[in-house]
């Protein structure tokens, strides 16, 4: 088994000896995915490289002041007219979540994959995976110091945006040292960090608000007061005008309740198709929990989707949350 020494200069040589990259990340990005994907862009740049980034959705509204991230193309919107075969995976915990952007992969590519998710199968022909490391973000820092290139604001303010936004403003146990010695650095570069703050962890819109209401209305819990879970409807989106972007952390008001184990919040997708999000306060280990219904993720925050109508959905994550126990 390789060294995690060992798979970043295996990255670094992946990123040398190749061309004509697609870097991509995960379905619906979060901050270390958006920031991970302009990262790795800004690196191949200063490589020379040719490249093109790429998700299967738009990019959070917030997001769109990091460096390159106007060039990720939203494939929903804009689809490249051909294939690759040199392939970057960033933050993608499994080959699913890269979603649809896989129809732009060659049959024969060859995929880079850096991540952090400890439900990470190493699905790329090389992989950087780092299970306790905050961030994805945190990985591509180490990867950026194999390399002689000169630090500057806005790939650093890309950076310190990955960690800044999971590791929840520095508030949530993977926060390590070495994660605030990494902080530390990129402050250095000229980094922002109450702007950041503010615009990403802080700052909310109107449909945000609505949407929240919303969820908390609809706030049930289990009879012990172990479980809380809230449920948002495509019609409950339509109504508040809300955007994907407006969900992120909804999940938290459950989970933060006095007494409670295990926070779930169900986002209906269709008819047929629900997505729940869990988090724990570390009694349950919710990575476990959720791969049972494909997905994956972190001891303390995980996801997966189920197929079926969304009361079956809720019953059949409690039922496995019993289990637990």
């Amino acid at each position: 088994m390789h060294t995690y020494e060992q798979a970043l200069q295996a990255g670094k040589q992946f990123l040398l000896e190749h061309d004509d990259y697609l870097v991509v990340s995960h379905v619906q990005p979060d901050g270390d995915a958006v920031s991970s994907t302009v990262t790795m862009g800004w690196l191949l740049s200063c490589l020379g490289k040719t490249f093109t980034m790429i998700n299967e959705g738009e990019i959070p509204s917030r997001m769109r002041f990091l460096c390159h991230a106007d060039a990720i193309v939203n494939m929903t919107e804009n689809h490249p007219e051909r294939k690759y075969k040199a392939i970057i995976c960033v933050d993608c915990a499994d080959f699913a979540r890269v979603g649809l952007t896989r129809q732009y992969f060659e049959e024969d590519a060859i995929i880079l994959n850096i991540d952090h998710h400890p439900t990470n199968n190493g699905y790329g022909a090389v992989n950087i995976i780092k299970s306790d490391a905050a961030a994805t973000a945190e990985i591509l820092f180490d990867l950026l110091q194999l390399f002689d290139i000169t630090w500057d604001k806005d790939i650093a303010t890309a950076v310190y945006t990955g960690l800044l936004t999971d590791t929840g403003g520095f508030r949530y146990a993977n926060t390590s040292p070495n994660v605030m010695t990494v902080a530390s650095r990129l402050l250095e570069h000229g980094v922002d960090g109450p702007y950041l703050a503010q615009t990403l962890l802080e700052e909310v819109t109107l449909p945000q608000i609505r949407i929240l209401n919303k969820a908390l209305s609809s706030l049930q819990m289990s009879e012990d007061g172990r479980v809380a879970w809230v449920v948002i409807t495509p019609e409950d989106m339509q109504e508040c005008g809300a955007a994907n972007e407006d969900l992120e952390g909804i999940v938290n008001y459950t989970r933060n309740i006095r007494g409670v184990e295990v926070g779930i919040f169900f986002k209906v997708i269709n008819d047929n198709a629900v997505k729940a999000s869990l988090r724990s306060a570390g009694k349950i280990d919710v990575a476990a929990l959720a791969q049972t219904f494909g997905g994956g993720g972190h001891v303390l925050a995980a996801g997966c989707r189920l197929e079926g109508k969304v009361e079956e959905s809720v019953e059949k994550v409690l039922k496995q949350v019993n289990t637990q126990w």
